[in-house]
């Protein structure tokens, strides 16, 4: 008989998430492979745009993971938008993540009333669209490669 709850905790989230990681690795020799090198861990990426008063003016957060980027966040303050510091932001973190951490894609989700054309721009391919996620927005995941 087994009890079932619905709480949050983060002590069997992490052990659920090292227990499903180590089954897929032994379920794929790919992953088996990735374990065993230094791009097999997710490492943070932050990029931030501050003025000189140290006001927030912007931001990318995400990670790199086995030659991938993922972009999570990126966000620009609406007086700085259309300004190109999206763009700039975009770029240094694509640079990072191809010159210093040896990256060859990028990944990131965006929805439709925010910057999926911004992302086209930048060479970014719509590779899956979610209809009506959260209800009557679609949602975008975008890839581009960086070699």
């Amino acid at each position: 008989m087994f009890r079932i709850e619905a709480e949050v905790d983060k002590e069997r989230r992490d052990l659920l998430r090292s227990r499903l990681r180590d089954t897929n690795t032994a379920a794929s020799p790919v992953l088996a492979a990735l374990r065993r090198t230094p791009a097999a861990r997710e490492v943070p990426l932050h990029i931030w745009a501050s003025h000189g008063s140290g006001t927030l003016a912007g931001g990318l957060v995400g990670h790199t993971w086995a030659s991938w980027l993922h972009v999570t966040h990126l966000w620009v303050d609406a007086p700085h938008r259309g300004a190109g510091l999206g763009s700039r932001l975009l770029g240094r973190a694509e640079r990072i993540a191809r010159d210093k951490r040896g990256c060859t894609a990028v990944r990131l989700e965006t929805w439709d009333f925010q910057a999926p054309d911004f992302y086209r721009r930048h060479g970014y391919e719509v590779v899956c669209v979610i209809p009506d996620y959260p209800p009557g927005i679609t949602e975008y995941t975008l890839t581009k490669r960086l070699i």
